[in-house]
């Protein structure tokens, strides 16, 4: 098939959370209860992140209410828990219970149980690891082990997308495996890993069926410029310029693209993502 016959992926895009207080009257109408603003976020985006669920597994009611907040053409994406993932409330991960099953087993049916009552609507699923220092796991070896043991668990119904903050895990092995059980690595813009357009020029990134982008930046700058998310503080038009390269190639190969921007990225992150979504040549 060529290029020519392959149809255009969706470009997917939103935020990373849709509650945040100094959006009021900026992006949510003034006055808007709280209980609805995930119903109008969903008539100017189509996906939204759930950041919630890395701090405490979503009860059902919890679920079932994003539910019937959202169309039935929206996507709703959410990270695994923190309980999962970095093994507990402690600043240091635990090597103990990352993704060991004796140790995360009750909270990940859980997790999984209660997000399927999504239906149609779930978006990937992902595992956001944090940096995992020697002391943690000595070799990334044995992180990938663990790693390929936890995905080939987990329930097909649902996909999956594993995001390492690790600069020197990001190649041949670990792009392997994800792409042997269709799992995304996700793209992430972050101050201290190289920018995914830079991978990009040197390794085959994209895992899957479809690609998950994050756009995270720089907490420390941002919150030095601000303590609201109501405006954009930070230029960041050479990175956006790079990731609609980067996503305008991979949808143009007919894959399907989860784009998220984060506040900590420019300052307001509704605005960072229409700003994407114009370089890419989608607007909403």
């Amino acid at each position: 098939m060529g290029t020519s016959d392959v149809k255009r992926g969706r470009f997917r895009f939103g935020t990373s959370s849709w509650s945040e207080a100094s959006w009021r009257g900026v992006f949510y109408p003034e006055g808007l209860p709280t209980g609805e603003q995930l119903s109008y976020y969903a008539t100017r985006f189509d996906t939204v992140e759930a950041d919630v669920t890395y701090y405490r597994v979503p009860d059902a009611r919890l679920v079932g209410g994003w539910e019937r907040k959202v169309p039935a053409d929206f996507r709703l994406s959410a990270k695994f828990p923190r309980s999962i993932v970095h093994g507990g409330q402690e600043a240091t991960p635990d090597p103990a219970k990352v993704l060991v099953p004796d140790a995360v087993r009750e909270d990940l049916e859980r997790f999984l149980a209660n997000m399927a009552l999504l239906g149609e609507k779930c978006g990937p699923l992902v595992l956001q690891f944090p940096y995992f220092n020697q002391k943690v796991f000595p070799r990334a070896e044995t992180f990938f082990r663990r790693l390929e043991t936890f995905l080939d668990a987990l329930p097909r119904s649902f996909r999956y997308g594993v995001e390492v903050r690790n600069k020197a895990w990001i190649g041949d092995e670990l792009l392997g495996l994800l792409r042997a059980r269709n799992v995304a690595l996700v793209w992430v813009d972050l101050a201290y890993l190289p920018h995914p357009a830079e991978l990009a020029a040197s390794k085959a990134i994209l895992t899957a069926d479809f690609a998950y982008a994050r756009l995270i930046g720089d907490r420390k700058q941002i919150d030095a410029l601000t303590t609201t998310f109501d405006k954009l503080v930070v230029d960041q038009s050479e990175r956006l310029a790079r990731w609609a390269e980067l996503l305008r190639a991979t949808l143009d190969a007919g894959h399907e693209v989860y784009t998220y921007a984060n506040n900590h990225y420019a300052g307001h992150a509704p605005a960072t993502i229409r700003d994407l979504a114009r370089r890419v040549g989608v607007e909403r």
